[in-house]
């Protein structure tokens, strides 16, 4: 089984209004926001677009999630090096980190089970 395209992208902000504004200016609706400067937006049926407020002295990152509809029969090739295994989220998934050759690291999203 392999990956199944793009499921979202994280990204980390320095201020989650004008992040969140920029991406709605875009085309992106807001799906959700919390009460800890961080929301939800996607534009169709496309990826979603997570934003985090991290504090000023925090160089913000991005981070791009790659679907997996069974995390169970998902067998990565021995060639990929997993830097964490499955492990479920506090938001409903299951999520495992691999690094490319050139050291970037990806994540991997699947259904969590129940």
């Amino acid at each position: 089984m392999a990956t199944e395209g793009i499921e979202a992208v994280f990204l980390e902000t320095h201020n989650w209004g004008k992040a969140a504004q920029f991406f709605q200016a875009l085309g992106f609706e807001l799906e959700f926001s919390t009460d800890h400067s961080s929301g939800q937006l996607r534009k169709g049926d496309g990826p979603y677009v997570f934003i985090a407020e991290v504090p000023e002295d925090r160089e913000p990152r991005t981070r791009i999630v790659l679907g997996v509809s069974d995390a169970e029969a998902f067998r990565p090739d021995p060639a990929v090096e997993v830097v964490t295994p499955w492990e479920n989220t506090h938001y409903g998934t299951t999520e495992m980190t691999v690094r490319d050759p050139d050291g970037r690291l990806w994540s991997l999203q699947a259904p969590a089970k129940n």
